[in-house]
C-alpha cells in the first residue's frame, strides 16, 4: 500500500498536543536492535518520514545512552517548526551505561539540559518520566517538570509505564498530556485499567511495540535467534517455544490481513488506531519500504464486525511470555 496518503492528525487528550496519527518510535535507528544502523541512512529515512506527513518522533536520553538524541537533533534541524519531538529521563548513567533510576529534581533538570542541547532545541515538546522512581514521590517529579514548562523548557508533561495511582496522583500537580507504554493485540492489559483512566482525565495514549517488537508483521520466524546485541535475545517471549505457541496470534492476523488486502503489520496497527481516537501508535523502523506499510494502515478500514470478530478469535488464544526479561520488570509501575 503506497504511503500517498493524507495523514491525519489526533489530540493526545485534552492537552490540545496535535500530532500525526501515526508517530515514529527512533530507539532502533541507534540502540537495542542488532546491528546498529548507519546514521546517515537514519537521517534520510526521518526526513522521508517528515515529507510523508508524519509530525511525531520518539527518543529518550537512555537510547545510546545519548546517541538517539543527537540523531533527531540533527535530523529534525531543518524541520523544527513542522514536528514534535518526544524525550524522556529518569536514569542514571556512568561510562556510558544506565545504572539504575534517578529522577531526583536536580537530576531531571540536567537530564533536560542535555537533551535541550542533544536535540538541538529551545524546548522539549513532550517530556516523559521514563520509568516511575520508588525512590521520588510523583509529586515532586510532575512539580519539577510544572516548573521546567513556566520556565519555557519544556511543554507537556508525559509518563512512561506508570500505573494508575501515580497516573492521577502525577496528574493533580501538573497535568499529564500523555501517558506512553505498551499496547497491541499481543498486549492488551491496559484495556483493564488504564485506557478508562486516561479517558476519564483526558490524557492521551502513545503505544510502544505497536507491532510486538517485530513480532506481528508475520516477518519472524519461530525459530529465529536473535543475537546477544538484540535485546530480544533476553525477552522471554521471544524465546522459541513461547513464538511458536503466539504464532496462532500472527496466523489470525494473516488471515485478516489478507482478505483486507493489507500486510499483517498494518492490520495490527489499524486495530489500535480505531480504538479511542486519542490513541497514536509509535511504531519503529530502520526502513523505509516499512515505513510506507505502516503509514499504510491509517487507510485500513475495520468495521465493528471485523473487531468483534478479532477480538473473539483472540480471546480464544493463549499468549505466553513476559513481556521483559526480570531485570526490566521490576521497573515497571503497578
Amino acid at each position: 500500500m503506497e504511503s500517498k496518503i493524507n495523514m491525519e492528525t489526533r489530540k493526545l487528550g485534552n492537552s490540545g498536543l496535535e500530532v500525526s496519527a501515526l508517530g515514529l518510535g527512533c530507539m532502533g535507528m541507534s540502540w537495542s536492535y542488532d546491528p546498529v544502523p548507519d546514521k546517515k541512512e537514519m537521517i534520510k529515512l526521518i526526513h522521508q518520514a517528515v515529507e510523508i506527513g508524519i509530525t511525531f518522533f520518539d527518543t529518550a536520553e537512555v537510547y545510546g545512552p545519548y546517541a538517539n538524541e543527537e540523531l533527531l537533533g540533527e535530523a529534525l534541524a531543518p524541520y523544527r517548526n513542522k514536528v514534535v519531538i518526544a524525550t524522556k529521563f529518569g536514569f542514571n548513567f556512568e561510562e556510558g551505561k544506565s545504572t539504575g533510576l534517578n529522577s531526583q529534581p536536580e537530576h531531571i533538570r540536567k537530564a533536560v539540559e542535555g537533551s535541550l542541547k542533544r536535540l538541538n532545541i529551545e524546548t522539549i515538546d513532550l517530556l516523559y518520566q521514563h520509568r516511575i522512581d520508588p525512590n521520588v514521590p510523583i509529586e515532586e517529579v510532575a512539580g519539577t517538570v510544572k516548573d521546567l514548562i513556566q520556565e519555557g523548557k519544556v511543554k507537556y508533561f508525559g509518563l512512561s509505564e506508570a500505573g494508575v495511582k501515580n497516573i492521577r496522583r502525577a496528574h493533580t500537580v501538573q497535568p499529564v498530556s500523555a501517558l506512553q507504554s505498551e499496547y497491541s493485540l499481543f498486549w492488551r492489559e491496559p484495556e483493564t485499567e488504564i485506557l478508562p483512566t486516561l479517558e476519564e482525565l483526558g490524557i492521551g495514549f502513545v503505544p510502544f511495540s505497536p507491532l510486538g517488537k517485530g513480532f506481528l508483521t508475520g516477518k519472524i520466524s519461530t525459530d529465529r535467534t536473535f543475537a546477544s546485541t538484540d535485546f530480544r535475545s533476553t525477552v522471554p517471549r521471544f524465546q522459541p517455544e513461547n513464538m511458536r505457541t503466539n504464532q496462532a496470534l500472527v496466523d489470525l492476523i494473516t488471515e485478516i490481513a489478507t482478505k483486507k488486502q493489507a500486510t499483517p503489520a498494518q492490520i495490527a496497527l489499524a486495530w489500535i488506531l480505531v480504538q479511542k481516537p486519542w490513541i497514536v501508535p509509535i511504531p519503529g523502523t530502520t526502513k523505509l519500504e516499512r515505513l510506507n506499510e505502516n503509514i499504510g494502515s491509517v487507510s485500513v478500514e475495520l468495521s465493528a464486525e471485523d473487531l468483534q470478530m478479532i477480538h473473539e478469535a483472540v480471546s480464544k488464544l493463549e499468549i505466553v511470555g513476559e513481556r521483559y526479561a526480570p531485570a526490566n520488570a521490576k521497573m515497571i509501575d503497578r
